[in-house]
């Protein structure tokens, strides 16, 4: 039996995951690979669970184990917890807004940059399909808790406070807002300028005139 604690580290640093856990992955990959294949090539009212089960080779019960909906499965990444580790990296010097521009950066890198096909076909159906933005403004509630415990972290503030609150769901609503306006506009701006134009708007307010 393998644990976490005493997994070895990967390249990057981090401590390299068990091999049970490796498995977990392996097969949420799996589901994931088989939902996007399937729905690029038949859309995604038409894929089935028993399809993707069957595609993945895992048993209907499975998916439903590690995905709840098919939403999910579209929605779901590994990236949060790796951003958040980020964050709380930084130096506790750096100015707050300077610290969310790199994990920012990160996030670009990470989910758009590395798998950019996945991530068009991804925020095309958060517009194109309301199931799908509907469970990612539900997810959206999940992100800005786990982000508002990272900025009490870091800046010794209530992560329950108003203003906390606040700010984490403004820059999780912007960022959703982002990639909604990067697929409505066919995906054709580059997504780390946007992100960059929405942190300013946070920062700054509402420019005088139009970018």
């Amino acid at each position: 039996m393998t644990t976490m604690t005493a997994a070895p580290t990967s390249p990057s640093g981090r401590p390299r995951p068990g091999l049970r856990e490796r498995k977990k992955i392996k097969t949420r990959e799996a589901i994931r690979t088989a939902t996007y294949g399937l729905i690029e090539e038949q859309g995604y009212d038409a894929t089935t669970i028993d399809q993707i089960a069957e595609r993945a080779e895992v048993s209907p019960s499975t998916v439903f184990r590690y995905f709840p909906t098919k939403e999910d499965i579209v929605l779901t990444d590994e990236y949060d917890p790796i951003l958040l580790e980020e964050l709380r990296a930084r130096p506790s010097s750096e100015p707050w807004t300077e610290s969310v521009r790199h994990v920012m950066r990160q996030a670009v890198r990470l989910g758009v940059e590395e798998d950019a096909r996945v991530s068009r076909l991804r925020t095309r159906l958060m517009v194109e399909v309301p199931a799908v933005r509907s469970r990612m403004m539900e997810s959206m509630s999940v992100t800005g808790r786990m982000l508002c415990r990272a900025i009490g972290e870091r800046t010794g503030r209530d992560p329950e406070s108003l203003e906390v609150r606040v700010y984490a769901m403004s820059l999780v609503g912007g960022l959703m807002e982002t990639s909604l306006y990067w697929a409505a506009n066919g995906h054709r701006d580059d997504f780390a300028t946007l992100v960059d134009r929405t942190l300013d708007v946070l920062e700054h307010g509402l420019p005088r005139e139009n970018p």
